[in-house]
């Protein structure tokens, strides 16, 4: 049996949107199963203590916009450390991939959650605006208006509350956060390290 990373993240996020790519690319290569669970950072945050990008400080402000810069240099791929609809709401764009992942399996749900990050960081597409995430799930083949109507059913809003309540109890405190064997890796400059574990684990 493949082992299982779960992996949490919101849409909104420019460092869930870096390592989207290469977390998909390493769990095929070391045939780990991705559990993926969008999930409400706010209510993260609110447990764990997390300050909004708002009212941090402007220090820590102005350096994440130099990493941002940096990390996408470095691993080019294109992003806009100051995208024209950002900040954001991603709670649609997250319940859509939910609805996703329940219609069409994780694979599918993986590259419309690549397709929205990439719309919001690096093409300046709202993803709160329905018509926006009509025409990337369009993109991706899917029918959106479908999955629109998916997102709002209380099937979807369950699971993505558990997903949130999953991220609380396992003390996720930002995006992207990766849990395999109950170790748990924050961030997308941990991925090298998550790549070991899986390879470890695979081996054992």
């Amino acid at each position: 049996m493949s082992k299982v990373c779960q992996y949490f993240f919101a849409a909104h996020s420019p460092w869930a949107y870096l390592g989207h790519q290469r977390l998909l690319a390493m769990a095929g290569k070391h045939g780990v199963q991705l559990d993926i669970k969008p999930c409400d950072l706010g209510k993260v945050f609110g447990v764990s203590g997390g300050v909004p990008l708002a009212k941090r400080a402007p220090q820590r402000q102005a350096y994440r916009l130099v990493e941002l810069a940096r990390w996408s240099e470095y691993l080019g791929i294109p992003l806009k450390p100051q995208p024209q609809f950002f900040p954001v709401s991603p709670e649609l764009a997250n319940k859509l991939i939910v609805a996703a992942r329940f219609a069409h399996g994780t694979d599918v749900a993986m590259a419309l959650a690549g397709a929205i990050m990439r719309g919001l960081w690096a093409e300046d597409k709202n993803i709160a605006d329905e018509a926006t995430l009509l025409q990337i799930a369009g993109g991706c083949d899917l029918d959106g208006r479908a999955l629109l109507q998916a997102a709002e059913t209380a099937g979807v809003q369950a699971e993505y509350d558990s997903n949130t309540e999953d991220a609380n109890a396992l003390s996720v405190f930002g995006s992207p956060w990766y849990v395999l064997d109950g170790e748990s890796f924050w961030g997308q400059d941990r991925l090298d390290f998550l790549e070991r574990a899986m390879s470890n684990a695979i081996s054992r």
